[in-house]
């Protein structure tokens, strides 16, 4: 696997994905009143958080798309 994740997405997705990962348990938000979306953010916040962490994102892959430098 190729790094396709420059530094600036990296800390953006790290972010996003704390911040998914903590708002089904700390916020009050009704939508999280429900199972799935509860389940669905998680997911997606592990997701964001695995993509920072390895540098690369299989969807910026498909779509030839490429924030880091060479």
């Amino acid at each position: 696997m190729t790094a396709n994740l420059g530094k600036i997405d990296r800390v953006l997705r790290l972010v996003l994905g704390i911040v998914l990962l903590a708002a089904p348990f700390m916020s009050g938000f009704g939508v999280f009143e429900g199972g799935a979306a509860t389940i669905i953010s998680v997911i997606v916040g592990f997701v964001m958080i695995g993509t920072s962490a390895m540098k690369f994102c299989p969807m910026y892959r498909i779509f030839g798309i490429r924030t880091c430098k060479l």
